[in-house]
């Protein structure tokens, strides 16, 4: 990993989502070796207990904790804010990083599909629940990981459920455009709260999304683009970078690539989409619009 200046994070608490393997564990790890009070999120139980024990093992920290949600449930994920905020008054950084990549299109009963639930709407609901929470905390940082796979599709209003054709890269394509136009129009409410958000592109990693989600040759698929990715690890710098950096102390609206920040794709920075597509997730997560 290249060397990060980091800051210590003693009496901070850290909440990352999807943080029991891949770049979240990774993330999650180096916030507690830097004092933090984590907080991990985990789909099943048994997992998020094992990971729990690996990140105190690795890092003498006994301060870290988890709490479950399927994020396909926009119920858990509410259930899931309530339980932070009955354990903890404040929240000094949240990283949304869970996420998923699904090859063929699940319908939802919130009118998109499965991709654009877990990795927009999902994060989106549970950091508007946890907002008042992190403005208890200044400062505090808000970290969303997306793509540059972003840049390969639009939004479109008309289809958010994909029932015109359904493209697995296209529809996380959309997903991670929408997290980039949310981190930009949640920067615009935050303006004096001592709350910052960026989002962030992790680069080319060999996850299991290539082995789960295409079948008899995922595996094989794994290993090749395995020869061609970043390491979970080196993914994870951007993600630990702007969570614990002092240099982006106070440094709010931006999209990074390598510790960097980087120019979005246009359609990412189009104020109308972003307000029109703040509204519709306002609506379809029950909660109130601009």
């Amino acid at each position: 990993m290249t060397k990060i200046e980091l800051q210590p994070l003693f009496g901070k608490i850290c909440l990352v989502t999807g943080a029991t393997a891949g770049i979240g564990k990774i993330t999650a790890t180096a916030l507690a070796a830097q004092g933090a009070e984590l907080v991990i999120h985990g789909r099943n139980q048994e997992k998020a207990e094992i990971t729990v024990n690996q990140i105190k093992a690795e890092t003498g920290n006994e301060s870290v904790s988890y709490l479950l949600a399927d994020f396909s449930n926009l119920d858990q994920v509410r259930n899931l804010a309530a339980e932070f905020q009955d354990k903890f008054d404040h929240l000094h950084v949240l990283v949304n990083n869970a996420g998923g990549f699904f090859n063929k299109r699940i319908p939802t009963s919130y009118g998109v599909e499965m991709t654009f639930l877990v990795n927009h709407l999902a994060p989106f609901l549970l950091t508007n629940l946890l907002l008042n929470t992190l403005k208890n905390s200044p400062p505090s940082r808000i970290i969303n990981i997306s793509s540059e796979a972003h840049r390969q599709d639009q939004m479109n209003f008309g289809d958010l459920g994909f029932e015109k054709g359904y493209f697995g890269i296209k529809a996380y394509a959309r997903s991670k455009l929408a997290n980039i136009l949310f981190t930009y129009e949640l920067a615009s409410h935050l303006e004096g709260t001592g709350v910052t958000v960026n989002a962030l592109h992790p680069g080319h990693i060999a996850t299991d999304i290539w082995k789960t989600n295409f079948g008899v040759i995922g595996p094989a698929l794994k290993r090749i683009m395995g020869l061609f990715s970043l390491t979970p690890e080196e993914g994870a710098e951007n993600s630990i970078f702007l969570a614990t950096s002092p240099e982006v102390e106070g440094i709010n609206s931006k999209y990074f690539i390598k510790n960097e920040p980087a120019q979005s794709s246009p359609a990412s920075c189009d104020e109308e989409i972003a307000r029109r597509l703040w509204n519709l997730s306002a609506e379809l997560t029950s909660l109130p619009k601009n």
